[in-house]
């Protein structure tokens, strides 16, 4: 599974009405478009742990799933998306998009994660 992981921070004067452009054009790619296979969004949480404190100041989170690089490459090149990049460039302040493959706790012990995999290196396959 892809993991395609958007964290956000708005403009501090964005109008209501741009706001509502911004999330209906959010819509319409993640439930238009056919390779997209799950969507969860959310808002920061501030606790008062100390890595919020080097952590940027992002505000909203969206993590969108897809099957397989192809499916978000398909999602990346749909007119849906291409709507909402607009809306993106112009409703942010800062913006920080990652893509994932991402499973479950398994692939830790797969030899994914070693420093040869070209991946990070910070895990091995002795945990």
């Amino acid at each position: 599974m892809i993991s395609h992981l958007v964290l956000m921070k708005p403009r501090p004067d964005l109008s209501a009405d741009e706001r509502r452009g911004f999330i209906d054009a959010f819509e319409r790619a993640v439930t238009g478009i056919p390779t997209v296979r799950g969507v969860r969004v959310g808002d920061r949480v501030v606790h008062g742990a100390g890595y919020e404190q080097s952590a940027p100041a992002m505000e909203y989170i969206a993590v969108i799933d897809f099957d397989d690089l192809a499916g978000l490459q398909a999602y990346l090149h749909h007119p849906a998306h291409e709507e909402l990049s607009v809306w993106f460039r112009q409703s942010l302040t800062a913006a920080f998009v990652y893509d994932f493959e991402v499973g479950g706790v398994e692939e830790l012990r797969t030899g994914r994660f070693s420093a040869s995999s070209g991946a990070s290196g910070v895990l091995d396959s002795q945990g």
